[in-house]
């Protein structure tokens, strides 16, 4: 009788942990341990030729072109054949360093000395938008007219023509800046029907996003004694 208690009891041992393993295993099987969280991948910095901050669409960055003219040195003198003190016509221009995919080109020379009438922006002396992309210059004296041949456009502050340099005598010479834009998109806005600081605002609002090259060149003038 005690072997038989014996193996009695132990079967009933057995048996009992055989029942709490099974129900260990089914209860981890049923609860899985959280998984830990993974770190997020590492932003990856914006490569060179890249707008920063996802802008631009994925495009490359502003190319910095070279413009140029043979009248003088940049931050030289201008000279008074293009000047209002002269025969006031539209110096002579050329550009390199053209990124690809350019459509169209925006020069815009301004006065960076003396403000607007609206007091709200430099003197606008010349803009021309809508230049062919293939363009790698502008020949000395452009006619006037709100669109030329080639499908250009221009405005200044007093009309549809170039405005030469007119700084007074008195003070220091002033700084005309000339700008030049490398655009891959033609410019949807006309040279006529609305007045030239408001046909200015429209061409600098439809540049946004589409500039892919500029270029700079300074000239200095002011009237003789």
């Amino acid at each position: 009788m005690r072997l038989n208690t014996k193996v009695t009891t132990g079967t009933t041992v057995f048996t009992l942990c055989s029942a709490l393993l099974a129900s260990a295993l089914l209860f981890a099987a049923q609860n899985p341990p959280p998984t830990p969280p993974q770190n997020p991948p590492a932003a990856q910095p914006a490569q060179p030729g890249q707008r920063g901050g996802g802008q631009g669409g994925g495009r490359g960055g502003i190319s910095i072109m070279s413009l140029t003219t043979w009248a003088w040195p940049d931050g030289g003198q201008i000279p008074g054949r293009h000047t209002q003190a002269g025969a006031e016509v539209s110096p002579p221009l050329s550009w390199s360093n053209v990124p690809e995919g350019v459509v169209s080109f925006v020069l815009t020379v301004r006065d960076m000395d003396a403000l607007s009438g609206r007091g709200a922006s430099e003197i606008l002396h010349w803009m021309v938008w809508n230049i062919p992309g293939a363009a790698r210059s502008l020949p000395e004296g452009v006619a006037q007219g709100a669109e030329l041949p080639d499908g250009s456009r221009q405005i200044s502050n007093t009309g549809p023509n170039y405005r030469g340099p007119g700084a007074p005598a008195s003070g220091p010479a002033h700084h005309y800046l000339f700008e030049l834009f490398a655009l891959d998109s033609p410019l949807e806005v006309p040279a006529v029907g609305a007045s030239p600081a408001d046909t200015r605002t429209a061409v600098l609002a439809a540049m946004v996003g589409h500039v892919r090259g500029k270029g700079t060149l300074v000239g200095l003038f002011k009237r003789a004694q």
